[in-house]
């Protein structure tokens, strides 16, 4: 379509008086606003936060009502005030991770010298963890030091925190793992 000056110019005034028009005698706040809130308007919503970094950004997740529970949405909180509604793009993309069809949501397990995987119950897993945990905390155990002095504890196992825990989890954590005699507790936030 080939147009000259003048049919450029009337198509634009036409354009731009059109927008006006519609502009002056209708307000689409309400059908805007209708429109965001549609796809979370049943959903459920729950505060949490961000599991990625640190810094503790909160986060208000939508998830449907009923059985499935599925993830909908996720924002920043504005009313949190570490991130007051902003955040990283790995906090934005957040139901990505839970809605991936990849992600494992059971535990695997690879016997000793075996190159294959097997699917094993949480219970399996937990206790299996914990037995380890035991026979490792039982066989290197140290009641005294080369000077004869009493040390009760294990430089075999090594305990690393989570950025997202709160204080009172980290204080929780740290006395049940001090009660097992670790010496190697470290926090994700500082390494």
């Amino acid at each position: 379509m080939k147009i000259n000056r003048r049919q450029f110019l009337k198509l634009s005034a036409g354009t731009a008086a059109g927008v006006m028009a519609l502009g002056l005698g209708m307000d689409l706040k309400p059908v805007k606003s209708y429109a965001q809130t549609l796809k979370i308007r049943y959903a459920k919503e729950t505060t949490t936060i961000c599991p990625y970094c640190a810094v503790g950004c909160g986060i208000i997740l939508h998830t449907s009502k009923g059985a499935s529970g599925k993830v909908i949405n996720t924002e920043g909180d504005p009313d949190h005030p570490i991130n007051e509604g902003a955040l990283c793009s790995k906090g934005a993309a957040l139901s990505q991770l839970v809605n991936n069809k990849n992600r494992l949501i059971t535990p695997l397990y690879r016997k000793p010298y075996s190159a294959e995987w097997q699917k094993v119950s949480w219970d399996w897993a937990l206790y299996k963890i914990a037995l380890n945990i035991k026979h490792t905390r039982d066989e290197t155990f140290s009641y005294k030091n080369s000077k004869g002095q009493v040390v009760n504890r294990t430089e075999s196992i090594a305990h690393i925190g989570s950025a997202a825990l709160d204080n009172e989890e980290c204080w929780a954590i740290q006395a049940m793992m001090r009660a097992m005699g670790l010496v190697y507790i470290e926090h994700q936030a500082r390494i």
